[in-house]
């Protein structure tokens, strides 16, 4: 187990939103659809807004229900923040699973740092950035089955 601060672990948050604003910029210059292109700029917009939020939190900017960013939390980082580097050859729809997974841990990530928080804005807030990832996990899986099982003529 690894024994971090709750300021670590908001560092590593933020961290975690940059790196995902690169790789979905990146991302969105290798794809050819337009439909997709949009999708990852919309993510990196959302994901830059993840960012402030933890910023205002790390800087004293959210009070009620948030924790000592001293406090030591005795907390498994490591498993929601492990993430493959992304392949010059990577196919479409292995470019979309990609983007999921990472959009999964950072919903397990958000989910479990909120249930270290005390009911109260702070809480909600976390919770409510889970459920935004998640709702990127969801976009991003649907731009997958398109690509992967794409529709024929025959239907």
């Amino acid at each position: 187990m690894t024994s971090l601060t709750t300021a670590d672990v908001l560092k590593r948050g933020i961290e975690r939103e940059i790196e995902s604003q690169r790789l979905y910029k990146e991302l969105g210059t290798r794809v050819q659809l337009p439909a997709a292109e949009y999708a990852f700029s919309l993510l990196v917009r959302a994901e830059e807004e993840h960012q402030r939020i933890l910023e205002r939190y790390l800087s004293g900017g959210l009070a009620d229900g948030a924790l000592d960013i001293r406090r030591t939390i005795d907390y498994r980082v490591a498993e929601h923040l492990d993430q493959p580097e992304a392949g010059s050859n990577m196919q479409l729809p292995d470019i979309f699973l990609l983007a999921a997974n990472r959009e999964k841990k950072s919903h397990d990530f958000y989910t479990a740092f909120a249930a270290l928080h005390e009911e109260g804005k702070t809480k909600q807030l976390l919770e409510k950035l889970a459920s935004e990832e998640l709702g990127h996990k969801q976009k991003v899986e649907s731009m997958y089955t398109e690509v992967a099982f794409p529709q024929t003529d025959g239907g």
